[in-house]
């Protein structure tokens, strides 16, 4: 990856975390320390499953989480890799 593709992954891992329900999703992902489902956080964070499913989309799109997809439901944790890579310790901030 060159540091221009690097710079530009970075502008969009910045504009994906600055929705502050994605930050709180990402914030109870990282408390979890496990898989979630949309269900999930979305009782847990008190929004509708349709929004927390757009948020996991985002967040999937710019590599800070990775979905698990088993029958029905869609389950997500962290990319800690990317957190690692370009927000080295941005989640011990939450």
């Amino acid at each position: 990856m060159t540091l221009e593709q690097a710079d530009l992954q970075r502008t969009e891992i910045f504009k994906v975390l600055s929705d502050i329900s994605r930050l709180s999703i990402i914030r109870t992902l990282n408390q979890s320390r496990r898989e979630m489902t949309c269900g999930e956080i979305g009782q847990q964070l008190n929004i509708s499953k349709s929004t927390v499913s757009y948020h996991f989309k985002m967040l999937r799109a710019v590599g800070l989480t990775i979905t698990r997809k088993e029958a029905q439901s869609k389950f997500l944790s962290l990319n800690y890799q990317t957190f690692d890579k370009f927000l080295p310790g941005f989640l011990d901030s939450l």
